[in-house]
């Protein structure tokens, strides 16, 4: 079991301990990565992504597909940039830096927001992106069905509630509200995407969609306009895809490598509603081939506040307060990220690891 005093928990499905144990943390064991919606939840494993994606996964050999919704899918952007960690750190320095009126509405969030995404991509990072020669970059968003395609805030919370009734009911009743659409580059989705529910549709990303695509991914309903009409996919207003993708559910994925998971938590709850249901969170212990890393609940606990960083903290604090925080966060996020390095150089390559059974 993990040392209590430990900052990062490790847990491993059974195949993946075992080829960890026989192979060492090689980077080609592992073709799919995963990155969930959050928010600014983001910024824990902003130094934990730098060691990632800046140095263990550059040393792979083969294709690594990459599914992310949200922040996840922002975070992505950076693993396909020609230098991830000058990426991530221009993204973490906007993300930082977001500043607003005392009530702003969904225009003034939403041009930050695309503020955000053009500094983290910079001049030629959508060129990068695209014809990335390793990483197939998969970005899932949620397109609006009936009201909840609506721009009327009015319309919108009444979709949303029906969305959370219909949900609560069933998982697959949510296909009524909202239909997922995953972006993709490459002239096909990687193999391993076979979701075949909500009636996914999957769209090429190209110059002109892109940065919609990406920043749609993003758009949480009543705080981002979203986007509508986006270039190559269905006609219609599209929102968060952590709507039905909030941490993804490892089971609907087919991929004969490993998949390496850094998240916040390691609770993980299908789709955004499920949240708020307890015996809608995945049962991690079936996937065989996952690798989670995550914080420890005694690291959390540590932090100021008690806390990760949330949406909640643009309400709760000003702005000093809240940049001096969020700047902790971060800085306490290097014991993440050394703790890592050190497994992946160390000689027990399962050292701390929990194992599902």
């Amino acid at each position: 079991m993990a040392s209590v005093d430990k900052a990062l928990r490790i847990y491993l499905g059974r195949k993946a301990a075992a080829l960890i144990d026989e192979r060492g943390w090689s980077p080609d064991l592992f073709n799919l990565l995963l990155g969930a919606s959050g928010g600014a939840k983001w910024l824990i494993l902003s130094q934990l992504d730098r060691v990632l994606f800046g140095d263990f996964l550059q040393g792979g050999t083969g294709s690594l597909s990459t599914l992310g919704s949200s922040i996840g899918a922002w975070r992505h952007t950076c693993l396909a940039m020609p230098d991830p960690v000058a990426a991530i750190e221009r993204m973490e320095e906007a993300y930082l830096d977001q500043r607003y009126s005392a009530k702003p509405d969904t225009r003034e969030v939403s041009k930050v927001s695309l503020g955000i995404l053009e500094h983290t991509l910079g001049r030629d990072g959508a060129e990068h992106l695209l014809q990335h020669p390793r990483v197939q970059t998969h970005i899932v968003t949620a397109r609006g069905r009936g009201a909840a395609g609506s721009s009327s805030h009015t319309l919108l919370a009444t979709a949303m509630g029906s969305a959370a009734l219909s949900n609560a009911v069933s998982r697959r009743l949510l296909k009524l509200h909202f239909q997922r659409v995953m972006f993709h580059t490459g002239a096909a989705p990687a193999a391993q995407m076979r979701l075949q529910d909500f009636d996914t549709r999957c769209v090429r990303l190209e110059e002109q969609n892109l940065r919609r695509a990406i920043h749609a991914s993003g758009s949480i309903p009543f705080v981002l306009n979203g986007e509508r009409d986006i270039p190559g996919g269905p006609a219609g207003q599209y929102w968060d895809g952590g709507i039905i993708d909030y941490h993804f559910n490892p089971e609907q994925l087919d991929t004969d490598g490993l998949v390496l998971y850094p998240h916040f938590s390691e609770q993980l709850f299908p789709g955004w509603f499920d949240k708020f249901l307890p015996w809608r969170q995945a049962a991690n212990h079936r996937y065989e081939q996952l690798v989670l890393l995550c914080p420890s609940a005694a690291f959390i606990d540590a932090l100021p506040h008690g806390k990760i960083p949330d949406r909640s903290d643009f309400k709760n604090f000003g702005f000093p307060e809240r940049l001096a925080y969020w700047k902790e966060c971060i800085a306490r996020g290097e014991q993440l990220a050394q703790e890592f390095a050190e497994l992946i150089s160390g000689n027990d390559p399962l050292a701390g690891a929990v194992v599902f059974k």
